[in-house]
């Protein structure tokens, strides 16, 4: 039987959360017994998001599961991150944020449009960003935690995503300053570098390399999901800074 840690009481605003990696942390931070704030752009996806928490979350011995709130909106909309940010005071202050949104785009630097970089640098680095500035006093007040889902391009970029693996690399940059910041207020700022996980745009990326797509061969959202809660489960004696996950086969 396995036992799932438990986050009753704490909000939870998960972004990117209407496919792959962030619905698979929703899924599982709601299980876990998270309040949630659901965040995407599509709102159809992001309503079937919704509908599988109240599913996932409801326990037997329950009348109803924790709060789960929809939200579709850009976070590359200023008036969006404010609007989120009251949606997550009406239902008492976050205590997790998981940044799991952001786009992705590919050429080499000698063809890569500058409005990729732009659209790019806008939902993958000032998004995150922002939201994270206005989200920082309800997140100290809770002494919360921050996850920046990031990718192995933020480590060290291959060629022909320079634009990309740049915002990644920015990203990580952002999260070692808060870090330094924000520990003494008793915040924990996590980055998790994820490699070739079975979602959506991982199924685009292989069809523009022109390989067959075997998802079963990579590592599963829910497996990203997984160390996600462990670590939000440890003791606040202890911080996990930086993870590099990776599938097993190649």
């Amino acid at each position: 039987m396995t036992i799932v840690p438990s986050l009753s009481g704490r909000v939870a605003i998960v972004t990117g959360a209407s496919s792959g990696i962030g619905q698979a942390i929703a899924l599982t931070l709601g299980e876990a017994g998270a309040d949630l704030i659901v965040v995407g752009r599509n709102a159809a996806r992001l309503r079937a998001t919704r509908d599988r928490l109240a599913d996932v979350a409801r326990r037997p011995s329950e009348t109803a599961g924790p709060t789960v709130l929809d939200v579709a909106g850009d976070l590359t909309e200023d008036r969006a991150i404010s609007a989120l940010a009251q949606h997550a005071l009406a239902l008492g202050g976050v205590a997790i944020l998981v940044h799991s949104a952001g786009i992705y785009e590919r050429a080499p630097t000698g063809e890569a449009p500058i409005d990729a970089l732009d659209r790019q640098y806008g939902a993958n680095l000032r998004a995150p960003y922002l939201l994270t500035q206005t989200l920082l006093p309800q997140l100290a007040d809770r002494r919360g935690d921050i996850v920046f889902i990031n990718s192995t391009q933020g480590l060290a970029a291959a060629p022909g995503v320079g634009q990309f693996a740049a915002t990644q690399h920015a990203l990580k940059a952002v999260a070692d300053a808060l870090r330094g910041e924000i520990n003494a207020a008793g915040v924990r700022v996590l980055t998790l570098h994820a490699g070739r996980t079975a979602t959506p745009r991982q199924q685009r990326i292989f069809a523009h390399e022109g390989r067959r797509y075997e998802p079963e061969r990579l590592m599963q959202p829910a497996d990203v999901a997984a160390m996600v809660l462990a670590v939000l489960a440890l003791p606040r004696t202890a911080e996990v800074t930086n993870i590099t996950m990776r599938p097993m086969q190649k």
